[in-house]
């Protein structure tokens, strides 16, 4: 079972994201925007972070930024989980330090099949 932080400003998708980890026996932290999302990954250590892109105040790219440019959180792979498909936007993500990038609405396997290779 691995610790699983979401990062995302909509209840919606923290709960649907939250079942799914859930059902696939992992433990699910949330946070609702980067900001928390980063001080939550400093404090909790998780094993992944699943990152959404458009939220207030400090995005998912700069988020995604400064945990991946942190030694406290380099080590902790980011997951892009975001509405914004364009590749430009899937490029800039894996420049930021995300190790992946999915769109949603996310389908549940394919998301525990990302996680699952990105804990190896």
């Amino acid at each position: 079972m691995a610790k699983i932080l979401i990062v995302d400003d909509s209840p919606t998708e923290l709960h649907v994201l939250t079942k799914i980890l859930q059902q696939g026996g992992h433990e699910a932290l949330t946070a609702a925007d980067g900001e928390a999302g980063i001080i939550t990954a400093k404090a909790q250590q998780p094993d992944v972070v699943l990152m959404d892109v458009v939220m207030p105040g400090l995005n998912g790219f700069q988020a995604t930024r400064k945990l991946s440019r942190d030694p406290q959180t380099q080590h902790i792979p980011v997951l892009m989980v975001t509405t914004k498909d364009q590749d430009t936007d899937r490029e800039w993500g894996i420049r930021q330090g995300a190790r992946g990038y999915l769109v949603k609405p996310v389908d549940g396997r394919e998301l525990l099949q990302k996680i699952n290779e990105l804990l190896r």
